[in-house]
């Protein structure tokens, strides 16, 4: 069988962070799971229209909340696991300030490091 090519240009951080989704029906609360520099993996109970941006609030721990523009590029409507019943959209980012962007950037690095240290420690306890 032939591995899926991954078709992401910048690696992704699974992230548990509130985000808040400004729609024409209202604010639609929700969780990103996995965010890059270019793009983020939110689940939330209503579905968001793939093509058009919206306006969210990103809710990181320890900071203040990150206003940023995404625009759905695909969303899955059977996204749901035992946990929860939600949608999942990948958004990918269109407007966000230069000062929320270098924290990203700064997240995501630091994300990947720590999870590389982790399966180091792992292999070696194996």
């Amino acid at each position: 069988m032939l591995a899926r090519r991954e078709k992401r240009r910048s690696k992704r951080s699974d992230v548990r962070w509130p985000v808040s989704v400004e729609s024409e029906h209202g604010t639609i609360q929700g969780e990103i799971r996995n965010i890059s520099l270019s793009g983020i993996y939110v689940r939330c109970d209503e579905p968001l229209r793939v093509n058009e941006d919206f306006r969210m609030a990103i809710i990181p721990p320890n900071r203040q909340a990150i206003g940023l523009t995404g625009k759905v590029v695909w969303a899955d409507m059977y996204g749901i696991d035992h946990e929860e019943n939600a949608f999942g959209m990948g958004v990918c980012l269109v407007e966000i300030n230069e000062e929320d962007q270098k924290f990203l950037e700064s997240a995501v690095s630091s994300r990947r490091a720590a999870s590389r240290e982790q399966r180091q420690v792992s292999n070696l306890s194996h």
